[in-house]
């Protein structure tokens, strides 16, 4: 992992779009079925769109029905981190790019084996690789 990266809100609006910024620095949701990568099927990595750091693999990507695309496990655990997240009513568990904090989308215990868990991210929070 390497180090933390800061930066000020204007730093973060002059790079990022005005969707990227509203899903990723304020914690926005790109609406289902909508965003770039939920039904993509290449091979590759994806990043964080706000510092590129590598945050889940194709190899776990799979087809949940939710309209984002999910992941069974990130590339590395020390790449994303956790929050309880109680906006909607509703306790549930925010995930988070660990090297900027980057608003990624939140993860769910309803997801395929050998984790059992759902990361539902956001297209607009990743940038994605293709294999070569």
């Amino acid at each position: 992992m390497s180090e933390k990266t800061s930066k000020s809100k204007q730093a973060w609006q002059a790079e990022l779009t005005p969707e990227q910024y509203r899903v990723c620095r304020e914690k926005g949701t790109e609406r289902a079925f909508t965003g770039q990568y939920w039904n993509s099927k290449e091979t590759g990595r994806y990043r964080c769109t706000c510092c590129g750091a590598e945050l889940f693999g194709s190899e776990t990507k799979f087809d949940s029905g939710t309209g984002w695309p999910s992941f069974w496990a990130p590339i590395a655990v020390e790449n994303v981190a956790t929050e309880t997240d109680k906006s909607l009513f509703m306790a549930r568990t925010e995930v988070l790019c660990n090297s900027c904090g980057a608003h990624l989308g939140h993860v769910f215990e309803d997801g395929p084996q050998p984790t059992g868990l759902r990361y539902c991210i956001n297209s607009v929070a990743l940038k994605f690789d293709q294999d070569k």
